[in-house]
């Protein structure tokens, strides 16, 4: 499917994910190619594998464990609930490789984040409010990071998220590949977009709000 890896396309037939649905018909092929993507799609529409296999994908190109502290992929949510719903989505994907997929959320033992990251992780889906108390901790590296996704970026924008977005986007590894998903598209979004994006390839599945 789409041009997948093998161990990609056995892990959705596991899945009983046959065909693709509209917006990773049209995100997966741009974000294989290495375009920045806008992808505007409500939640439901099958967004989190829009941009989490072409992710998985990269990464299963890239063989070599991540150092110590270090994160080569990063995935911004705005609650600990879609997270952990991201995170129980990749890794069954990632199930037979090395990919390592870690969570890092407010209310849970920042120690034990810290244990784990200390590891080196894959792909990390995190709130950026629990990012940055790790970061000021000195807990973890983003400067190898080569890919951001960030998912459902409206919501994020109704808690501030921008602040959070300047502190960490420096501290990324360049050349990188940006992926942002919104159900809505306000203009600070397109404000965020022009920002933190290039030369986005925009794709879209129902009428923003």
């Amino acid at each position: 499917m789409l041009g997948l890896a093998p161990t990609l396309n056995a892990a959705l037939k596991r899945a009983g994910l046959t065909e693709p649905t509209p917006i990773q018909n049209q995100a997966i092929p741009l974000a294989m190619d290495g375009h920045d993507v806008l992808g505007l799609a409500q939640t439901g529409t099958g967004k989190t594998l829009a941009f989490g296999l072409p992710l998985i994908n990269t990464l299963l190109d890239q063989p070599g464990k991540p150092k110590p502290k270090t994160v080569k992929a990063l995935i911004l949510a705005p609650t600990r609930e879609l997270v952990n719903q991201i995170a129980d989505n990749l890794r069954p994907l990632t199930e037979g490789s090395k990919i390592f997929v870690a969570t890092v959320v407010g209310g849970q033992s920042i120690n034990r984040q810290i244990g784990v990251l200390a590891r080196g992780v894959d792909v990390l889906v995190a709130t950026p409010g629990r990012l940055i108390d790790l970061m000021d901790r000195g807990s973890v590296d983003l400067s190898q990071t080569r890919h951001l996704v960030l998912d459902e970026a409206d919501q994020m924008l109704d808690l501030g998220f921008i602040h959070a977005l300047r502190r960490i986007a420096p501290k990324l590894g360049t050349p990188r590949q940006t992926m942002l998903f919104s159900a809505t598209m306000p203009k600070q979004m397109e404000e965020l977009s022009a920002a933190y994006l290039t030369n986005p390839r925009r794709v879209q599945v129902s009428p923003p709000g």
